[in-house]
């Protein structure tokens, strides 16, 4: 039994081996279990993940009225298809997708649902604009704080009032406020055209993050809901009075947890073996090229199975991050001890995230000794093959993704380091820790002090 908070104390390791199994899609999951529950009927969800994210979105399901059982590592969502009740209050965690669908599906609601959070400090900060004025232009009272819509935020809706039509969405800053979109249209009376736009109505179409709207479209596939995506793929069409179709759905392994390991493997050296990974929508498979690119060798001995193998020697590469969006700072970790100069860029995305995944990131590997720069929204990491002194404290911010970079460049850190927070990692990978020491990587969990 892990403690509530502990820090990570990363000890130079390698090489690496075993076999590992990718953890369930957090992503995948969101979205067949909210597919689920707008569904009519029993759906049963195969291996589900456990993190943090998944456990919020279950609670605010059944908080709408979808009755969901555990049955050993599934579940069986019975749904409210397109009535859900009304909680009063919705509580999202810190998961911003969760928090982001769930507006689009109060609006399916009969009278006031407000949204809050305990995590104002991230959470809390994230904007939501974008996403409530196009609930607004759908016939949905929506309102947050502050210019940028922040939470608490509430949102009127119900049949009489919110119904399909013409609606404009900015996909500049997340592709979650189009997914949301996608997920309710299906229900409301009407056919819905969605147009994205760029950060304002007359700016050219823009949309970050597009394969995580690939895997909305997958979701909404298997529950056999119909949407007509323009061949530009900036308009989609999205017929109204729709039912979605309960059914048997397993959830996919993960390819960001599973990036997070390979750039491990990367860093350290060895040969590993990572199971239950399929070519899906994921963006993050780009991890396996642009590893390859570094110098990594990569073999499928059977289906959903992948092997990578690392001498540890790692050349400088280049990453459209705005494709592998939840890979990027796994890859910034072995690209700090790369020969040369990588760069990630179209990643302005990021700076929107549990914390501004640009500047916060390389202020802790700073600490490190690690040369970066940046810009508004592209890194450049000076790679250091001969490795780094550590033996210092870094902290994860609180971030996932940020606490797993940490621990990838520890591995190569002749002091190593300790990163606080690290409990973090339990939002997306919460046996993160325990599979890299599966790996061979030498770690310690130490509760933290008040």
């Amino acid at each position: 039994m892990l403690p509530s908070r502990y820090t990570a104390v990363i000890h130079p390791s390698g090489p690496l081996g075993g076999y590992v199994q990718a953890p369930p899609s957090k992503n995948y999951t969101t979205r067949l279990l909210l597919g689920a529950a707008l569904a009519e009927g029993r759906s049963l969800i195969r291996r589900p993940a456990t993190n943090d994210d998944a456990r919020a979105l279950v609670a605010c399901l059944r908080a709408l009225g979808a009755q969901i059982e555990e049955t050993g590592p599934d579940l069986t969502v019975r749904g409210f298809a397109s009535r859900p009740r009304n909680p009063g209050r919705i509580n999202p965690g810190n998961a911003g997708a969760v928090l982001r669908l769930l507006l689009a599906v109060a609006c399916l609601v009969e009278g006031e649902v407000e949204f809050v959070t305990d995590h104002t400090d991230s959470l809390g900060r994230r904007p939501n604009e974008d996403l409530l004025a196009a609930l607004r232009q759908l016939g949905a009272d929506a309102a947050g704080q502050g210019s940028d819509g922040r939470l608490p935020i509430r949102i009127a809706g119900g049949p009489q009032r919110v119904r399909g039509g013409a609606v404009k969405v900015s996909g500049a800053r997340s592709s979650q406020f189009l997914s949301a979109l996608l997920f309710l249209a299906p229900h409301l009376t009407g056919d819905t055209t969605i147009e994205v736009t760029g950060a304002d109505a007359t700016a050219p179409p823009v949309l970050v993050s597009r394969p995580l709207i690939d895997q909305t479209l997958d979701a909404m596939r298997r529950f056999g809901l119909r949407c007509d995506p323009d061949p530009s793929g900036f308009r989609f069409l999205v017929p109204g009075g729709q039912v979605g179709r309960a059914g048997d759905h397993a959830v996919n392994g993960d390819w960001p947890s599973a990036a997070a390991l390979m750039a491990a493997v990367a860093v350290a050296g060895g040969m590993s073996t990572i199971h239950g990974l399929q070519d899906d929508a994921q963006g993050e498979r780009r991890a396996e090229r642009l590893l390859a690119a570094m110098g990594c060798t990569f073999v499928r001995p059977e289906e959903h199975a992948l092997v990578i193998h690392s001498k540890g020697n790692l050349q400088a590469a280049d990453l459209d991050g705005d494709l592998a969006t939840d890979a990027v700072l796994a890859l910034i970790g072995a690209a700090c001890l790369a020969d040369g100069t990588s760069r990630f860029s179209n990643i302005g995305n990021l700076r929107l995230k549990e914390c501004d995944r640009i500047r916060e990131p390389l202020e802790e590997l700073a600490r490190l000794g690690v040369r970066a720069r940046h810009g508004e929204d592209w890194i450049e990491i000076d790679g250091n093959p001969d490795g780094y002194d550590g033996g210092v404290d870094v902290d994860s911010r609180g971030d996932h993704r940020v606490a797993q970079m940490l621990a990838i460049v520890g591995l190569r850190c002749r002091n190593g380091l300790r990163i606080t927070r690290a409990e973090s990692v339990s939002k997306s990978y919460p046996d993160f820790f325990a599979d890299l020491q599966r790996m061979g990587v030498k770690l310690d969990l130490v509760p933290a002090s008040d």
